[in-house]
């Protein structure tokens, strides 16, 4: 048969293959969750996320000691305070359980790059993203709570500040307090189109963040849209935003896909709880290679157009990319 065109010739061996590849990762590209509890001593087991743990102030080093002989260099950090109230106080108190998280890597890690979390879902006795009028939160009393919360991040030393909350000008607010108290060089990493998912379940256990009563699909966005990621994404951009995400990651491919091709600001991806229990739970069932689609899932949230990711994934992709088996 006479065949000119012939693609099978880009996929005879792993050489040529590596070599044409359109999607590239890199352990740079990678961010680790880590969760320290106030009350805790040591670590503990989470429950709801298999392989994963809960630090306490004496051994947050630990989990930076483990991402980097992984050669992961980068986290994410949230926060279990012993005390919680209907403002969630805890969240920006300059010795809080974040802050003083911050202060003991850096002071042992100084190059190792942390993000913070800011959100007030882990610091209300509620367990809404901010103060409450009645049943709802209230959007403009917020912010002045993830503004302070934001600074007293920075000021213990967070690389920079991912706020979480879904409030309308939650960037602005955040962007215009850290300048005026000299960290204009803090990012803001924004959880732009950030949806009312059921995919969060086990960080929900994990972080002690469900809400009493209600729901947050007042503020989180409906799964149905896409067009109003866009809408997030650009009024982000014009508040001073640094870096764009969206959350969920699989079910949100196209949305991944869609906010990459419309900003020009770097994209993460946030690969959620309850995308990793499934993949843990099938594979436990025997249902699943776990390495392979770990490394699959991986590869298309950066086709997608994402140029990094949160994952609790993290250390077992970059030995994969390390070994040449994703990459």
């Amino acid at each position: 048969m006479d065949l000119s065109i012939r693609p099978r010739r880009l996929r005879g061996n792993e050489s040529i293959r590596k070599l044409c590849r359109e999607t590239r990762l890199s352990p740079d590209s990678l961010i680790y969750p880590i969760f320290v509890d106030e009350t805790l001593t040591g670590t503990r087991p989470i429950p709801s996320l298999e392989g994963q743990l809960h630090y306490g102030l004496d051994s947050v080093g630990q989990a930076v000691e483990d991402c980097l002989a992984h050669g992961v260099g980068r986290c994410i950090l949230f926060g279990l305070p012993e005390h919680k109230d209907a403002t969630g106080s805890s969240a920006w108190d300059e010795h809080g359980v974040v802050q003083e998280a911050v202060r003991l890597i850096k002071r042992s890690y100084p190059d190792f790059y942390v993000i913070t979390d800011v959100c007030m879902c882990e610091y209300t006795d509620h367990g809404h993203c901010g103060a409450l009028c009645g049943h709802s939160v209230d959007n403009d009393a917020t912010l002045e709570l993830l503004a302070k919360t934001a600074l007293s991040h920075a000021r213990a030393g967070a690389d920079m500040v991912a706020p979480s909350d879904m409030m309308d000008g939650r960037v602005a607010a955040i962007r215009a307090r850290l300048d005026e108290h000299g960290f204009q060089n803090v990012p803001i990493l924004s959880y732009s189109a950030k949806y009312a998912s059921a995919f969060y379940g086990p960080f929900r256990a994990a972080a002690g963040s469900a809400p009493s009563f209600g729901d947050r699909k007042g503020y989180q966005m409906d799964p149905h849209n896409w067009k109003e990621a866009l809408k997030e994404c650009a009024l982000d951009v014009e508040e001073g935003a640094d870096l764009l995400m969206v959350k969920p990651a699989l079910p949100y491919l196209d949305v991944i896909r869609e906010c990459a091709d419309a900003f020009r600001l770097p994209l993460c991806a946030y690969q959620v709880s309850g995308e990793y229990a499934m993949i843990k739970a099938a594979a436990r069932e025997g249902l699943i290679d776990e390495h392979r689609v770990m490394c699959e899932s991986a590869v298309s949230i950066f086709r997608a157009g994402a140029n990094m990711l949160i994952t609790y994934y993290a250390k077992e992709l970059a030995d994969a990319m390390r070994k040449g088996e994703i990459g």
